[in-house]
């Protein structure tokens, strides 16, 4: 794996996290414990933070980044990521706020200042524009986003049983031995 120092900073792990070989991490970067990080995934916090909760899986190939602080944005935006979220596979969070218990759906985007609360769905596809916030217990689906519907109960189950599933799958990685 690739944990780079920037600027005297370096990533931290929490207990029992995983990063797989291939992902490249940078900078200010706090990831919480039993959460994952999958192959060709970038988590690059070089000009502001990024904090990644527990038992949050971030899946392939996703891109994860900030918004500096700079003239047309004085204070920037850092990446701030709850406990049990489920990033899918190819999905670009780009300085913004999710809470926990997300499911954030394949190949979606999630852009600077947005705010999702806790308990959501964001459809796979997806854009979520920046600065918009994301109301809790419900899909969103689109390009921009518009709330569908409350999720069910099956829905509000599936964020613990999805993020344990995938603290079983990387405690089968480390155990097997992915970085040798």
């Amino acid at each position: 794996m690739a944990i780079r120092t920037y600027q005297g900073t370096k990533p931290t792990l929490g207990d029992r996290a995983f990063v797989d070989t291939s992902a490249v991490v940078i900078g200010d970067v706090e990831i919480g414990e039993d959460s994952s990080v999958w192959p060709l995934t970038v988590i690059r916090g070089d000009m502001h933070r990024i904090r990644i909760g527990k038992r949050t899986s971030v899946q392939d190939g996703s891109v994860l980044h900030i918004t500096h602080a700079g003239p047309f944005n004085p204070d920037g935006f850092p990446l701030i990521i709850g406990d049990e979220v489920t990033i899918a596979h190819k999905v670009m969070l780009h300085g913004c706020t999710l809470g926990s218990r997300i499911l954030v759906g394949m190949g979606s985007t999630v852009m600077d200042g947005a705010v999702v609360e806790d308990d959501v769905i964001i459809g796979a596809g997806s854009l979520v524009p920046p600065g918009k916030v994301l109301e809790s217990g419900y899909l969103y689906v689109g390009s921009p986003v518009k709330q569908a519907r409350p999720l069910t109960d099956k829905e509000r189950n599936f964020f613990s049983y999805t993020a344990g599933n995938y603290v079983k799958l990387k405690d089968q990685h480390i155990a097997e031995g992915y970085d040798q």
